[in-house]
């Protein structure tokens, strides 16, 4: 995780004193700020760091699938369980776990969560008898977990067992010049450099997509680059600054509430299956139907 700007260091220094314990770790943060990045950093500078580090996208699956990957099963639990599995936690053998975007984790798995994280035993889908377990869990959103409590989308007793060891990453738009920093730092391997022009528009736009925005911008501009020279129009950016920033945000949430109306409008207000169409958790769908104020 590369800069040198205050909210970045003490982030870090945050994250290297919580590190070489055994608690777990919450990452806050905007979309494309380095959490993943943030989690391997942890369990590489903790007691664990030869053991397995697994990660978990907590949103790319659905509810059932989501508690035997986590949890594991035994054979004929449901329909294709033809094997006994361990699941992540088991398998991590002494390692760590990543859960991102923990906002979509489907109630039952938070329970289920919350008993890995207390006395560290899972039970799998179809079995009676707990298993021990030795894991230490490392979790990651952009969402508002303490909004989800109150709209009793997320448990209130795993919440604040997460919220004691938490590190918030700065979005890059409050970074200064480690825009640069991070800018040089995807060219100079394969010797593209800025212009000043280029320095100054990479400086002067808000990165609502952050660093995973400006890596895609520079690998765009560098196939549009003949001389290894990164110029303005190269850097397909929107012609917006800092004072925009609110408006771009504003037009994505609009973007957001229209996809989830037309789904839902779809499936005749059966809002199981426009999750399922959405590729989304129903709690997750039912979070974004009351942020985004849809009736």
């Amino acid at each position: 995780m590369l800069g040198e700007s205050p909210q970045l260091r003490s982030a870090l220094e945050r994250l290297a004193l919580l590190a070489p314990s055994d608690l777990a770790i919450l990452i806050l943060g905007e979309t494309g700020t380095g959490k993943e990045l943030a989690a391997r950093r942890i369990h590489r500078l903790s007691r664990r760091a030869t053991l397995p580090f697994l990660a978990v996208n907590c949103a790319a699956l659905p509810e059932s699938l989501l508690l035997s990957d986590l949890f594991g099963h035994v054979k004929g639990s449901f329909t294709g369980a033809d094997r006994d599995r361990a699941g992540i936690f088991e398998a991590s053998r002494g390692g760590t776990v990543f859960l991102d975007e923990i906002g979509d984790l489907p109630l039952p798995a938070q329970g289920k969560l919350l008993r890995v994280l207390q006395e560290r035993e899972v039970r799998r889908l179809g079995e009676s008898l707990p298993r021990k377990v030795d894991v230490r869990i490392v979790a990651a959103t952009h969402q508002s977990l303490s909004s989800m409590v109150t709209e009793g989308e997320f448990r209130r007793d795993l919440f604040y067992r997460l919220k004691v060891g938490s590190v918030v990453l700065p979005p890059l738009r409050e970074r200064g010049m480690d825009v640069l920093l991070l800018g040089e730092h995807f060219l100079v391997r394969e010797g593209y450099q800025l212009s000043a022009d280029a320095r100054r528009r990479l400086r002067s736009y808000p990165w609502p997509g952050n660093v995973r925005e400006l890596r895609n911008t520079l690998e765009v501009a560098k196939a549009l680059s003949e001389d290894y020279v990164i110029r303005p129009e190269h850097l397909e950016l929107p012609d917006c600054d800092f004072r925009t920033a609110n408006g771009y945000h504003e037009q994505v949430r609009e973007f957001r509430r229209e996809l989830v109306r037309e789904a839902l409008k779809a499936s005749g207000g059966n809002r199981a299956e426009a999750a399922r169409n959405l590729g989304l958790s129903r709690q997750a769908l039912s979070y974004l139907v009351r942020s985004l104020s849809i009736v």
